[in-house]
């Protein structure tokens, strides 16, 4: 589906697209938060035949009408590519092998089969970290795989 965007000088954008019937559908959406929907002229799509103002709550509740069984969708499709996969967070603790080196020198991928994705570290998450990140005491380190791999980076950053 091809939708087209369109900046709109002082006001905000104009997001249109076209069904498959043919019938132009935009929403103009204001600087100021205020939405509105808009559906072209079936003879002239270039003219507004109905426009309706949407408040915050109602574009929100809106949007969830529409989009919900889509995502629903969407997300029964990554459960099934993802199936088996967990994530976990695990805390660096001062003490452990790998406070004060480099990622890499875990070499987490490699002896475990899980993915380190992200340091979170003062509340600031850091994703994909490099190799030459250097993690320190108390330091959450995200972790990807299946629950075996996982908990092995877990002993891996704990005993080394």
């Amino acid at each position: 589906m091809n939708v087209e965007e369109t900046g709109l000088p002082g006001i905000g954008l104009r997001h249109d697209f076209s069904t498959r019937a043919g019938r132009r559908v935009g929403v103009v959406s204001h600087h100021s938060g205020r939405r509105v929907l808009v559906v072209y002229d079936a003879q002239d799509p270039d003219s507004c035949a109905e426009s309706i103002n949407l408040t915050p709550e109602e574009s929100d509740v809106l949007s969830e009408l529409l989009g919900a069984p889509h995502i629903v969708e969407k997300l029964a499709d990554i459960s099934r590519a993802f199936a088996g996969l967990v994530g976990d967070q695990i805390t660096i603790v001062a003490g452990s092998p790998y406070d004060g080196r480099l990622l890499g020198d875990t070499r987490a991928r490699t002896r475990t089969g899980a993915s380190i994705v992200a340091v979170v570290r003062d509340r600031e998450v850091l994703a994909s970290p490099r190799p030459d990140f250097r993690l320190q005491a108390e330091d959450v380190v995200v972790v990807v795989g299946t629950p075996e791999n996982t908990a092995a980076v877990g002993e891996l950053l704990r005993s080394g």
